[in-house]
C-alpha cells in the first residue's frame, strides 16, 4: 500500500538521520491518546457526549500514557503509574468513588502509582499494582472476586492474588489473571467460562483446568475465554457461533486447543463473538462474522481460524475486538491501524459511518506521529501515540536530502 510505504519511508528516513549523527528533538505536542466511534457517555474523553468517526485527542493527558483499556462504554488510562478513568460511571467501573459519568479523564482512587496493567469487562475494572490485583465497578456476578456480589465504587485489593500477577483480562461478567505462569478465573459462569470443568459462579478466583504454567495471556470475551500458553491458543466457554474455533459449536467448561494455532502465537483479542490471534506477525480471525468482523471479505462464520489478508496484515504486533460490538482491529510494526467490521457508528476511525466493512481498511496516524497501543470499546476504538522527533535545525526535507547524498557517497 502506498501509504504503508510513506510511513516506513519516514521511519526509515528518520533512522538514517540517526546514524549520521545528526540529532532530533521531540518537540511536536505530545499528543498521547485518540478515541473513536460512539461517544454519547463521554467514553471519547475529549470533553463531549458527540460521536466522532474520526480519532479525537483525549483531553488532559500528558505524556507517560504507555497503556489504554477500553471497557463496554469507558475507558480507562495507566498514565506514569497511574490510572485515570473516564466515560459511563453507573457502577463505579472509572473508581473515582461516584456513580457519576465523566466525559474527560478523572484519576482512579487509591491506584496513582505503580500500575503496570489495567483490563475492562463490561462494566468491571482490574490492574495490577505491585504484583498484585485490584478490582472495583460492577459486581453482581462477583467479577470482582472478594466473595461479595456488592458493587465498589473505588479500587479493593483483591487478597487472594496479592503478588506474583503478571497479566489480567475481563470478560463481560468474568474476570481472569496469571499468577506464576498459571490462570485463576472467576465471576458469571453459565457457559463454563472461567474453565474449571462446572457452570456454577465463583466469587473467588479458581483455577483453570489443564493450564498450568507456560501461560503469557489471557483475554475474556463476552461469554468466552482465551489463553497464550507457550506459543499456543487454548479457548473455553461458549461456543454457539465457533469462537472457540476448534471446529463445532458445542460450549467447553475446560480448555481445548485452538485448530491450527499450536506455536507462534504473540496475541489474542476475544470479541462478543469471535476471537482474533497473530500469529508470525499475521492475523487469525474466527466465530461469528455476520458484520464482516472476521475481515475475510464474507459474512460468513468460520469454525476455525482463518488467515485474514497477509499482503497487508503480515507485520502485525496487537490486536483487539469490540466485547459487545462487531469490530476488529490490528496495531502494525509501522505505527498504523487497520479495521475492519461494523462501523455504524464511525468505529472504524475513517470519517463515514457506513454500516460495515468486510475487509480490513487502514487508519494512518496524525502526521508526525505513530500509533503504540490498541483497544476497543462497545461500539468504539481507542490508541496510543508517540511523537515521531523532528530535526533540531534544519528543516525535515532538507535533512533527509542530505541524508541521501551522503548515503550515494559512501
Amino acid at each position: 500500500m502506498k501509504s504503508n510505504l510513506r510511513i516506513r519511508r519516514w521511519v526509515m528516513v528518520a533512522s538514517m538521520l540517526m546514524s549520521l549523527g545528526i540529532t532530533a528533538r521531540p518537540s511536536r505536542a505530545a499528543v498521547v491518546a485518540e478515541a473513536w466511534g460512539s461517544g454519547q457517555w463521554g467514553q471519547l474523553g475529549n470533553g463531549t457526549t458527540n460521536n466522532s468517526s474520526v480519532p479525537v485527542a483525549v483531553s488532559a493527558l500528558s505524556s507517560g500514557v504507555n497503556t489504554i483499556v477500553g471497557g463496554a462504554l469507558y475507558s480507562l488510562v495507566v498514565q506514569n503509574g497511574g490510572v485515570y478513568g473516564w466515560g459511563y460511571n453507573g457502577y463505579g467501573q472509572i473508581g473515582n468513588g461516584t456513580a457519576q459519568k465523566s466525559s474527560v479523564p478523572v484519576a482512579v482512587s487509591s491506584l496513582s502509582s505503580g500500575v503496570t496493567a489495567v483490563a475492562a469487562g463490561n462494566s468491571h475494572s482490574l490492574a495490577v499494582k505491585n504484583g498484585g490485583i485490584w478490582v472495583w465497578g460492577w459486581n453482581g456476578q462477583g467479577q470482582l472476586g472478594n466473595n461479595s456480589t456488592t458493587s465498589s465504587f473505588v479500587p479493593v485489593a483483591l487478597s487472594s492474588l496479592s503478588s506474583g500477577v503478571t497479566a489480567i483480562g475481563g470478560g463481560y461478567s468474568h474476570s481472569l489473571a496469571v499468577q506464576n505462569g498459571t490462570i485463576w478465573a472467576w465471576g458469571w459462569n453459565p457457559y463454563g467460562q472461567l474453565g474449571n470443568n462446572s457452570t456454577i459462579d465463583s466469587h473467588v478466583p479458581v483455577a483453570v483446568s489443564g493450564l498450568s504454567g507456560g501461560v503469557t495471556s489471557v483475554t475474556g470475551g463476552f461469554y468466552h475465554s482465551l489463553a497464550v500458553q507457550n506459543g499456543s491458543v487454548w479457548a473455553w466457554g461458549y461456543n454457539g457461533n465457533g469462537q472457540l474455533g476448534n471446529n463445532s459449536t458445542t460450549d467447553s467448561h475446560v480448555p481445548v486447543a485452538v485448530s491450527g494455532l499450536s506455536s507462534g502465537v504473540t496475541a489474542i483479542a476475544g470479541g462478543f463473538l469471535h476471537s482474533l490471534a497473530v500469529k508470525n506477525g499475521s492475523v487469525w480471525a474466527w466465530g461469528y462474522n455476520a458484520n464482516g468482523q472476521l475481515g475475510d471479505g464474507t459474512t460468513t462464520n468460520h469454525l476455525t481460524p482463518e488467515l485474514i489478508d497477509p499482503t497487508d496484515l503480515n507485520n502485525i504486533v496487537a490486536i483487539v475486538a469490540n466485547d459487545q460490538g462487531s469490530s476488529s482491529y490490528a496495531l502494525s510494526s509501522d505505527g498504523t491501524i487497520w479495521g475492519w467490521g461494523n462501523n455504524a457508528e464511525g468505529e472504524l476511525g475513517l470519517g463515514n459511518t457506513t454500516s460495515s466493512y468486510l475487509t480490513p481498511q487502514h487508519l494512518l496516524p496524525p502526521i508526525g506521529y505513530v500509533f503504540t497501543g490498541i483497544s476497543a470499546n462497545q461500539q468504539g476504538a481507542l490508541a496510543t501515540l508517540a511523537p515521531i522527533p523532528e530535526p533540531a535545525s534544519l528543516s525535515f526535507l532538507a535533512l533527509a536530502t542530505l541524508a541521501l547524498r551522503r548515503r550515494r557517497r559512501t
